[in-house]
């Protein structure tokens, strides 16, 4: 059970990750990659958006990072550690 529990963390991560590097991207919409891109999104947001309520954006000069992202996979990462 352990390791279901550990291979779904990490798949969530890369889903993660697929998202984040996705959204530097613009995906127009009817572009091949944008049923992609909401699958992302409908899968992810759930978990990011109320850590995004509660960590506003970082701020660097006029640029704002949001370390949503971030947060949820280092939680992921310790859950699996101390998990796995």
């Amino acid at each position: 059970m352990s390791s279901l529990i550990c291979g779904l963390i990490n798949i969530y991560i890369v889903v993660l990750l697929a998202r984040a590097i996705l959204s530097w991207f613009p995906v127009s919409s009817g572009s091949f990659i944008e049923p992609v891109n909401k699958a992302l999104g409908a899968v992810t947001e759930p978990v990011i958006a109320p850590v995004r309520k509660v960590v506003p954006p970082l701020m660097i000069g006029g640029v704002a990072i949001d370390t949503s992202f971030l947060i949820v996979i280092v939680v992921l990462e310790l859950l699996s550690s101390i998990l796995c």
